[in-house]
C-alpha cells in the first residue's frame, strides 16, 4: 500500500477489536468496536469506550488490512464485519471508510447504533450497509431521556428512515428491572417495531453489572448498583410481549 494512499484514508479511534464474534449479527464477525458516543447510558458496559475517547487512532486502509486477513473465513462461515463501540456513527468519516472497503471485499456489514446520530449516515454510507443492529432503550420520552441523557425522537427517526428503504434491521432492548420493565411500555414498542416492516428480530438483553467496575476504575457515579438483572421470568414475559407481536426469534 503506497504511503500516499495511507495519509488519504480517514483516520479514526478505535478502541478494541473482536475476530470472532458471534451475537454481533448473522455467522462468526470481525467486530470492531471504535470509542467515543453521543449517550451516556445509565447501564453502559463500555463507559472506557463511550464516556472516555480511549483507544489507539489508526487508518481505515490499516483496519481494512486487518479485516482482509479473516474475509475468506467470514464469507465462508457466513459473517461479515460488524462496527459497533461506542456507537459508529459518532465517527462517521472514519465507518464510512471502513464499511465501503468491506463492500469492496464482498463481506455482509453491519452496525450497531442507538440511532441517535442516525444523521450522520448518508444516503451512501447507508448503501454500504447490510444490517443495522438498533438500540431502542426505552419508549417512554421521559424514561428515555433519564436513562441515557438525550431525546429518543431522533433514533425514531432513523428507524423511520431504515424502514423507508428496507433496510434490515435487529432490534436491541435492554432490559433493567424498575426501568424498562412496563409491559404497557414494552407493548408499545413492540407494536411500533411490528409496523415498521423491516424489523427482522428482537434481542432482549437482561441487564447485568458487567460494566460497572469500568465506572467505578473510572471514577464515574454508578447510578444502578442496586439494581439486580432481572429474573427469568420477568426475561420471559417481556420476550413473550414481542413473540405476540410477530418476532418469534426474540432470543438471547
Amino acid at each position: 500500500m503506497s504511503h500516499h494512499s495511507e495519509s488519504t484514508s480517514p483516520r479514526g479511534l478505535v478502541h478494541s477489536v473482536e475476530s470472532c464474534g458471534t451475537v454481533d449479527g448473522p455467522g462468526v464477525r470481525f467486530v470492531l468496536f471504535l470509542s467515543g458516543c453521543s449517550l451516556r447510558c445509565r447501564y453502559c458496559h463500555n463507559p472506557d469506550t463511550s464516556f472516555v475517547r480511549r483507544g489507539t487512532e489508526r487508518s481505515a486502509d490499516d483496519v481494512l488490512e486487518e479485516i482482509s486477513r479473516y474475509a475468506a473465513f467470514m464469507k465462508a462461515a457466513g459473517g461479515g464485519v460488524t462496527i459497533s463501540g461506542g456507537d459508529p456513527l459518532f465517527q462517521p468519516q472514519f465507518t464510512r471508510a471502513i464499511l465501503r472497503g468491506c463492500k469492496e471485499q464482498g463481506l455482509h456489514t453491519c452496525i450497531d447504533t442507538s440511532g441517535h446520530l442516525g444523521v450522520n449516515a448518508d444516503d451512501t454510507m447507508l448503501a454500504d450497509i447490510d444490517l443495522v443492529l438498533l438500540d431502542i432503550k426505552a419508549w417512554d420520552p421521559e424514561v428515555y431521556q433519564n436513562l441515557v441523557r438525550q431525546p429518543l425522537q431522533p433514533t425514531l427517526d432513523f428507524a423511520e428512515r431504515l424502514a423507508a428503504v428496507g433496510k434490515p434491521v435487529w432490534l436491541r432492548y435492554v432490559l433493567v428491572p424498575g426501568v424498562t420493565d412496563n409491559p404497557a411500555d414494552v407493548e408499545k414498542l413492540a407494536r411500533y417495531a411490528a409496523g415498521l416492516g423491516n424489523v427482522q428480530r428482537v434481542d432482549v438483553l437482561p441487564f447485568h453489572q458487567i460494566g460497572r467496575y469500568k465506572w467505578e476504575e473510572l471514577g464515574l457515579d454508578y447510578t444502578l448498583a442496586d439494581v439486580e438483572p432481572p429474573e427469568q421470568e420477568l426475561s420471559d414475559s417481556i420476550r413473550a410481549i414481542f413473540r405476540a407481536n410477530g418476532f418469534e426469534h426474540c432470543t438471547y
